[in-house]
């Protein structure tokens, strides 16, 4: 009894003295990311810099110590490799706390390369390379996923005071109570988050996908084209391609089957997770100014899959106003060696107005679950859609409640994307807010919605020429809230020195936005402005007042024209186009008139004719707007063929012909050596006929580039009725500029280019038309050919082209058609 008794006590006091212990303990909690792109570290070092204990951050960059004394005099040190050194002194962390460590990546240095026998580095990444067919996902027949897409906007570096003061921003003082202050970071101001969640599925061969996007949340965002662009479809990189696209433009990977050409590449540690072993790999680019990354992987040493890999741009990579960005990509096991995309995160730092001034932070963050591969199911949901690209955008998917968010959103929004929502509550019902927000769309867009119509281009407005003097315009249109189908639009100028009205009323009934087609008449009396390609400055236009090339004579002529036009796509990436139209050209100033054209059937210079086209454009993208849309391209040649035959008789028309023209146009991201884009073209007409109804090739009398212009060649300077053509520009990016430190750090960009088109003219085409005063010349079967250079992204956003004609010779004797040089605007990364 009284050992037991003995005991009791022992054991009494051996509990008390351990709970006294863990009463005495303190407790450190942190976890450690990555400064610009909020990413956990896994594996990094945290140890007392003087006591010499540390720890390794787990796979989220967690880390924590129980300590009986809290070492005041102690700092705590963050190490990894590729970063600063961090150290937070023990007198500024709280007792028993929880911290956040923001470490930041070491800029890009020089470093000794010592030559070995055997690289193990070099072997480890073609072991990656040999194992990349097994190991990406397109090695699959077909998968598919459910994912679940964020992306937010922050303004970057906020100085609250500062802005609260400015008196446009006054009124909207209120919205910076939102900015975030973390001692640890830049100030931000979180302003703008969408999500959506969607199913995905793809198929290898033949390539389908289809997405069906079931939630959107995007407050005050209700563009439908706009959308789609947020789903999975569009924002899909695969760091096992030989390329992945950043923004515009094309970056070698590092695991590209010839990536050991551009990168250097380096093993740092080994760890265990799960009880795999994974390799950590570090990459470097070999040379300066190209487009390629660096950053570092983590490997699994038995299937030589990429478990988890940051890549951030390499330093001099030409990339305008981007200051930081961070590419992620987290992979799991879905089997027991197979391993998918889990997540992936998209960070980018931009600064227009200069590195350490107000910018933005975007953060697009995609989680995939429920994955599943090789399986008819996919294959059954494939089936349901005809396009080989679909995305369908479930009806009533926005404005759900915020219990659906909670219970079906993958991870829960932090503290501040919260937030982002009561803003922007607050700010759509803001006049002020909604006043600035409209007045910037009107100068960008150069139109303005009010209620149910639209006015604009507002650089229509005002503009002159020799014949008219000054000029005035004014445009007014319905919107998509007038009518879902139905498009009325219109406009009425007035030249003060010919004091005539011009103007065009259209009216437009869309079938269908998915896919397009239409039905459209006009009537059009108006003059030939002199665009005849679509990236041609018009005389229309209040710009084109101060580009026009002097000593070049004008050249005027009126025109009417009746136009019934109808367009449809298939699904199978065709479309067709049949339209009616009856023109009357009145030559005004320089050109032949009517008396040289005198006809027996009908009116002189009356044709009416039908065209009909067809264009193939694989898995082309569009961005639509009211009634109108914009292509973003394709990543596939796209075909263009158009038959047009006149008829004489018809609405006092004297013209019977036939005409053909076809071209083919590609743009191709050719990393690291820049993009190429092409266009090849030719055409015939048969008939002897006008020069309205021949091809006049393009040529531009302004000094604004034009891409599809001949650009040292004047308007109907060459007509041709048979001509085949070519226009090839190479942007290399940094070319020779990456050489020198000052060009490369003005991130200017070098091409070249080159045109040319060989054509001819009929005997009887030339007796018709080449009279007394007429501008125009035969090629006669000769090339037509102009090569230049110049220097792109000058101050971010001009362009100077130096251009050169080479050929046919004898090359004229004014110098401006020998020589000349050009800008052009643009708006670029």
């Amino acid at each position: 009894m009284a050992l037991k008794k003995t005991l009791g006590i022992i054991l009494l006091l051996f509990v008390v003295g351990m709970n006294s212990s863990y009463a005495q303990a303190r407790i450190l909690r942190g976890v450690v990311l990555d400064k610009q792109s909020d990413e956990p570290i896994p594996f990094a070092s945290v140890v007392f810099k003087v006591n010499g204990r540390g720890v390794l951050t787990d796979s989220l960059g967690r880390f924590d110590f129980q300590l009986n004394t809290w070492p005041v005099g102690d700092t705590l040190q963050v190490l990894n490799v590729g970063y600063k050194i961090t150290e937070i002194p023990f007198a500024n962390i709280k007792d028993s706390s929880s911290i956040t460590v923001y470490i930041e990546v070491l800029p890009s240095r020089s470093e000794a390369i010592v030559k070995v026998k055997y690289n193990r580095a070099l072997w480890f990444w073609r072991k990656i390379i040999a194992s990349k067919p097994k190991n990406n996902r397109t090695v699959y027949d077909n998968y598919g996923y459910e994912v679940y897409n964020k992306l937010e906007l922050d303004l970057n570096k906020v100085n609250k005071d500062k802005l609260e003061k400015n008196f446009v921003l006054k009124p909207l003082k209120f919205a910076f109570d939102y900015t975030d202050t973390t001692s640890e970071r830049d100030p931000f101001l979180p302003v703008y988050l969408t999500e959506t969640i969607s199913d995905y599925y793809y198929q290898k061969k033949p390539f389908r996908t289809r997405e069906v996007i079931k939630a959107t949340n995007a407050s005050g965002f209700t563009n439908e084209s706009w959308m789609k662009q947020l789903g999975a479809t569009y924002q899909n990189i695969n760091v096992y391609d030989n390329q992945i696209p950043v923004f515009d433009k094309s970056f070698v990977s590092p695991f590209s089957d010839n990536g050991d050409n551009y990168y250097n590449f380096k093993l740092l540690d080994t760890q265990y997770l799960s009880k795999r072993r994974l390799v950590h790999l570090q990459f470097k680019p070999k040379h300066v100014g190209e487009n390629t990354f660096e950053g570092d992987c983590w490997v699994n040493d038995t299937t030589f899959a990429i478990q988890k890999i940051t890549l951030r741009p390499a330093l001099d990579a030409n990339i305008n106003f981007v200051t930081g960005l961070t590419l992620i990509q987290e992979y799991k096991l879905i089997s027991d060696s197979a391993w998918f995309l889990y997540k992936d995160k998209f960070v980018v730092d931009i600064a227009p107005t200069g590195q350490n001034k107000l910018g933005f932070k975007g953060r697009k963050t995609t989680t995939y679950r429920n994955v599943i591969v090789n399986s008819d199911s996919v294959t059954n949901e494939l089936n349901k859609s005809k396009p080989s690209e679909d995305i369908i955008l479930v009806p009533n998917t926005q404005n759900l409640p915020d219990s659906f968010w909670l219970q079906n959103r993958f991870e829960p929004l932090s503290k501040n994307e919260q937030n982002i929502y009561s803003l922007l509550d607050t700010l759509q019902n803001n006049k002020t807010f909604i006043f600035y927000k409209n007045s910037v769309d009107f100068l960008t867009t150069g139109t303005k919605y009010i209620g149910n119509y639209v006015i604009g281009p507002w650089y229509y407005w005002l503009s002159g020429n020799r014949w008219e003097g000054t000029r005035v315009r004014f445009d007014l249109g319905t919107n998509r809230g007038f009518s879902q189908h139905w498009n009325l639009h219109g406009y009425l100028a007035y030249g003060f020195q010919d004091k005539k009205y011009k103007g065009l009323g259209e009216i437009k009934y869309q079938f269908s936005r998915k896919p397009w087609s239409y039905i459209m008449a006009s009537y059009k009396s108006d003059l030939d402005n002199g665009q005849v390609v679509y990236d041609q400055l018009g005389s229309d236009n209040i710009f084109a007042v101060f580009a026009r090339k002097p000593n070049v004579p004008y050249k005027f002529q009126q025109i009417r024209e009746k136009k019934l036009e109808y367009f449809a796509e298939t699904n199978k990436s065709f479309s067709f186009g049949l339209t009616l139209s009856s023109r009357q050209f009145t030559p005004l100033l320089n050109l032949p008139g009517k008396e040289y054209f005198p006809s027996k059937n009908g009116d002189p210079l009356n044709t009416f004719e039908t065209r009909f086209k067809i264009r193939y454009a694989y898995q082309e993208r569009f961005l639509e707007s009211n009634f109108d849309r914009s292509s973003f391209g394709s990543e596939y040649p796209i075909l263009q063929l158009i038959y047009t035959h006149g008829f004489s008789g018809i609405l006092n028309s004297s013209y019977d012909y036939n005409r053909i023209d076809f071209n083919i146009s590609d743009y191709l991201k050719i990393a690291p050596y820049g993009s190429l884009r092409y266009n090849l073209f030719a055409g015939k007409v048969f008939g002897t006929l006008p020069y309205q109804m021949l091809v006049h090739q393009p040529g531009n009398e302004w000094y604004y580039y034009s891409y599809h212009s001949f650009n040292l060649m004047n308007r109907f300077e060459y007509l041709t009725d048979q001509y085949a053509g070519f226009n090839i520009e190479h942007n290399i990016g940094s070319g020779l500029f990456r050489y020198v430190p000052l060009t490369r750090k003005l991130k200017l960009r070098q091409f070249w280019e080159v045109k040319g088109v060989a054509g001819n003219l009929s005997d009887a085409n030339k007796q018709l038309n080449f009279v007394e005063g007429a501008p125009f010349k035969s090629l006669d079967g000769k090339l037509y050919m102009e090569v230049g250079t110049g220097v792109d992204n000058i101050l971010k956003f001009f362009r100077i082209d130096f251009i050169w004609r080479v050929l046919p010779q004898p090359l004229p004797d004014v110098k401006q058609q020998r020589f000349g040089v050009f800008f052009g605007f643009r708006f670029a990364l």
